[in-house]
């Protein structure tokens, strides 16, 4: 058995979006199926990749002899371990049946994640694996999936915000003051409210009546961005889903930071057409803020989010 610890990043691309992967990581990326390979992640210009799903932080290339010689290492590692195989699919299988099980039913939220690791690996032909013991998603292979309500929210953009508020381990609490910008049709208020929030609704659009007529919901018909903090006062939480021009909502977003009104945020950055440098350029610069994290969510379409939350207490 030999075991070499890499020096750049593993990524799993996003179905459907593997080209913005690619355009981002440059031409200097070694692709193995759905992953790809970069040495040395953060060299000038590159900046982190965004676009998806998991990134393997620190991977290393396992050379063994048997089945259970691998599963033995992943074991002496750590407990949690995820495949994302493209080849030798039976090999894998018996690999993963000695590990530690993991599940794959859909969670209720609010499901509090487990403060544990979660590592992925894979196989790039019979004797020879990728694997890393910590990855930028604590999901396994980066998938999360929900027990969906199909009665209470308008749309299933709520399963975002779930997903979201999962990974930065908090959500609002009953009373907690929330803005939900880009409201309509009400899936983020819903959610928000349904966690027993007091959510102000802003859109120029209406709610859909069901969600208007929640206990604490408030709309306001208006556009999101030319409302200014100290019209509304402090929140705790600020939750963006409006459609619009990425490059509109940083200015935004900057104004109510430097207000000191706005404690916890979550936004999504949508996108028009492939990300160019502009774009690549402001998802770098959300990343940038202090406390910040940007992802490709699973439930993300061309969209990324944004997430800042500062600890409880």
């Amino acid at each position: 058995m030999i075991l070499r610890p890499l020096t750049g990043q593993v990524y799993e691309a996003v179905t459907g979006f593997a080209d913005h992967l690619q355009q981002e990581l440059g031409p200097d990326t070694v692709s193995w199926g759905p992953l790809y390979y970069r040495e040395h992640p953060d060299g000038i210009g590159q900046g982190p990749g965004f676009w998806n799903r998991n990134s393997w932080l620190a991977p290393f290339q396992l050379t063994f002899d048997s089945i259970a010689e691998a599963a033995t290492t992943l074991r002496g590692i750590q407990r949690n371990w995820a495949p994302t195989l493209f080849t030798q699919f039976r090999r894998g299988a018996l690999i993963q049946s000695q590990l530690p099980s993991l599940t794959a039913k859909p969670r209720r939220f609010p499901w509090r994640l487990p403060d544990v690791p979660m590592g992925a690996w894979t196989l790039l032909d019979s004797h020879t694996m990728i694997a890393s013991a910590t990855c930028s998603s604590p999901f396994p292979g980066g998938i999360i999936t929900f027990e969906e309500d199909t009665a209470g929210p308008p749309s299933r953009a709520y399963l975002k915000l779930w997903e979201a508020l999962v990974r930065l381990r908090q959500w609002p609490g009953p009373g907690e003051r929330c803005l939900d910008a880009g409201a309509s049709p009400g899936g983020w208020t819903w959610a928000l409210a349904r966690l027993g929030a007091r959510v102000i609704a802003v859109d120029r659009a209406p709610l859909a009546d069901r969600v208007l007529a929640m206990p604490g919901v408030q709309w306001i018909r208006h556009d999101a961005f030319t409302l200014k903090p100290e019209d509304l006062g402090p929140i705790e939480w600020l939750c963006c889903d409006v459609i619009g021009y990425p490059a509109r909502l940083y200015p935004w977003i900057e104004r109510w930071l430097d207000s000191g009104l706005c404690k916890n945020c979550i936004c999504t950055i949508k996108m028009q057409g492939k990300p160019d440098k502009e774009q690549r350029e402001l998802s770098q610069r959300f990343a940038a803020l202090p406390g910040s994290t940007v992802v490709h969510l699973y439930h993300n379409k061309h969209e990324l989010t944004w997430m800042r939350a500062l600890k409880p207490g």
